[in-house]
């Protein structure tokens, strides 16, 4: 069992905003059309179930600009929270445990 950690605040805020960006992420690209690229429309019913999509008329620039904003904040934010300080601290075998905690410490509140 992992111990109980006192989270160090700036690692919780990085969390918190992770949380945040990826589901404005995911918001997002339910909101877009299924290809970046304009692309014609397909049914396929070949393999072990049918897949349809509609034509896609493709992502405007600003669409791609704020896929890709919100993606490299993903990327920094993970990095951030991967390589915290706060780690070093924590018994090898307790990394993995300590780090479910912190992805889920927010319900918490």
């Amino acid at each position: 069992m992992a111990a109980t950690y006192d989270f160090p605040s700036d690692l919780l805020a990085g969390q918190e905003e992770l949380h945040q960006v990826r589901a404005e992420l995911l918001t997002l690209l339910k909101r877009l059309p299924w290809s970046v690229e304009p692309l014609d429309g397909f049914s396929d019913d070949n393999g072990w179930r049918k897949v349809e999509r509609p034509a896609s008329p493709g992502w405007t620039e600003d669409e791609q600009a704020e896929v890709e904003k919100l993606r490299q904040r993903e990327r920094e934010l993970a990095v951030f929270i991967s390589c915290h300080r706060f780690w070093a601290e924590v018994a090898t075998e307790d990394k993995v445990a300590t780090r479910m905690r912190l992805k889920h410490e927010h319900e918490n509140e």
